[in-house]
């Protein structure tokens, strides 16, 4: 027996800087590398920023610049 289901995404544009783009592509092949599974990648569009998080723990945050850095959550 099989169940069809019909999804309907909204797609937004999104509008990574170049120097972004390449270092998210980076930060996912050293997790890849590294057998970690990518949990949730997002493009906060307000801010522009790039969140990925990693195997439940690590949480990485790439801005514009494409400056990566690990999120601390003591800071949060």
């Amino acid at each position: 027996m099989y169940f069809s289901t019909d999804v309907i995404i909204e797609e937004k544009k999104i509008n990574p800087t170049d120097e972004q783009a390449q270092a998210c592509l980076r930060v996912c092949q050293m997790l890849s590398n590294c057998y970690r599974d990518i949990q949730l990648f997002r493009f906060d569009d307000q801010t522009g920023d790039v969140f990925i998080l990693a195997s439940d723990e690590l949480q990485i945050i790439v801005p514009r610049s494409g400056n990566w850095s690990f999120v601390d959550e003591t800071e949060l």
